[in-house]
């Protein structure tokens, strides 16, 4: 098999987004767009990626990590001039390299097989990624000879009329003999009006030294957007969105409304579960089968087991079982590690606490950095008291335990299995196992003692 080869193009600083944030560093669906590209990539099997950095390498290292090798462009002097920088990691090598934009999060694995294939196939030295255009204006037209074969790549402004009326578009990923993209590329001058150095030049040298220069048309126009500003950016996330909601329905997931549902690239969503219209899913979030997700819930990097239902509520960062109930109106916090058969009822927050099988807090309770066994129920109103100003300390309540409504339990405290807390409590020690603690004033009542408050003088 070809040695295989990637390229990246990511310098570009981006100055049409109008934003400190570097532009293929800007999210789609949850995702920077360069880790979209990387991962399509990352799937073809390379023996090379190289990453072209300049504004803000170092974020884009830290985000690709090292699934990429990297080239630094300290001066943006056009792409060609981006590409000569990965000579010192692929000029001497054989082989096929694949040359994309970090700023087209949608283009697929699919399609760049595609378009190696077909470069291998017609034994071109350069192949173009092509697609027709709904409308071509501003893009290089694709003129093709006799034989189907690039004949030359004209950019709008020195197109005339007839060819301007062609719909097929140079979309910016190429397919290059790496050998020969790298001899061409020490010939590409920089004698234009921007007085950078251009990629497609690459095909003009090959063109003219009599090598076979062909392109692969893609069906999918909309894989090939380059995102250069916000309005783009809300373009591919719209498509991005299209997609992935796409999939998880042809997998078996119901998704009641999929345009006013928000799912990243990233979660796995089990058979028959059920996504009702106002959810986000953010990050790698892995939900099980026949569960019911929503409407308007935010779930972000948790494991969900099968036939939970999670209603209104808010998950982050946290492990969900199987039979849950959670909401409406509940907020999970990370840390926290619900094991099946809970109830997690409307306005319950729970923060780095563990809830044991079949528990319950159903309502108007605060629980964190607390330890619940199985089969505990909490009151109404109840609250783990657990920060002291200065530091935070644990509440264990083991199996069995009752706690009554409005109970605070001061930690550290631990209630014991089977022990009863009763309503209005304020437990402050160890309650033993099957004890009923009582932490109250008793009540008074004062006879006729409102006639005295209302007489008057």
């Amino acid at each position: 098999m070809t040695n295989r080869y990637g390229v990246i193009l990511a310098a570009g600083q981006g100055t049409r987004m109008k934003s400190k944030l570097y532009k293929v560093l800007h999210p789609v669906c949850g995702k920077p767009m360069v880790q979209h590209v990387v991962d399509q990539l990352s799937t073809l099997t390379l023996q090379k990626l190289v990453t072209i950095v300049g504004h803000g390498a170092e974020k884009v290292k830290t985000q690709i990590g090292n699934n990429s090798e990297y080239a630094l462009q300290e001066e943006q002097l056009g792409t060609a001039h981006a590409v000569m920088q990965a000579a010192t990691h692929l000029a001497d090598e054989k082989g096929v390299t694949l040359v994309v934009c970090g700023d087209t999060p949608l283009i697929t694995a699919e399609t760049m097989e595609a378009l190696i294939r077909h470069h291998e196939r017609v034994g071109a030295k350069a192949t173009i990624l092509t697609a027709i255009a709904p409308d071509p204006t501003g893009y290089g037209r694709i003129v093709r000879n006799a034989t189907g074969h690039v004949e030359r790549i004209v950019e709008h402004k020195d197109a005339s009329d007839e060819e301007r009326t062609i719909a097929e578009i140079n979309t910016g990923t190429y397919c290059f003999d790496n050998e020969s993209l790298f001899k061409a590329l020490t010939h590409v001058n920089n004698e234009n009006v921007q007085s950078e150095y251009y990629l497609p030049d690459v095909i003009e040298i090959l063109k003219n030294q009599g090598e076979v220069v062909s392109a692969f048309q893609t069906e999918s126009f909309d894989e090939t957007l380059g995102v250069n500003d916000r309005v783009a950016l809300a373009q591919a996330e719209k498509l991005m969105k299209q997609r992935i909601n796409k999939n998880h329905m042809i997998n078996g997931v119901t998704i009641i409304d999929p345009d006013h549902t928000y799912i990243s690239a990233d979660a796995k969503i089990g058979q028959d579960t059920v996504i009702h219209p106002g959810t986000v899913l953010i990050g790698e979030v892995e939900i099980g089968s026949e569960c019911e997700i929503g409407p308007n819930s935010e779930i972000k990097s948790c494991k969900i087991g099968d036939n939970t239902v999670i209603r209104h509520s808010v998950a982050h960062d946290s492990t969900i079982g199987n039979d849950v109930a959670i909401g409406p109106f509940a907020h999970i916090r990370p840390a926290t590690m619900i094991s099946d058969e809970v109830k997690i009822g409307n306005f319950v927050e729970l923060k780095k606490a563990s809830f044991g099988k079949g528990s319950k807090a159903s309502h108007l309770s605060y629980i964190g950095d607390a330890e619940v066994g199985a089969d505990v129920n909490i009151g109404c109103g109840s609250i783990t008291v657990n920060y002291d100003g200065k530091n935070k300390y644990l509440t264990k309540i083991e199996d069995g335990a009752f706690i009554g409504c409005n109970s605070n339990l001061v930690a550290p405290v631990t209630v014991g299995k089977g022990a009863y807390v009763a309503a209005g409590s304020t437990i402050t020690n160890e309650v033993p196992s099957n004890a009923l603690s009582i932490a109250r004033a008793r009540q008074v009542n004062k006879e006729n003692y409102v006639e005295r408050l209302t007489k008057k003088d």
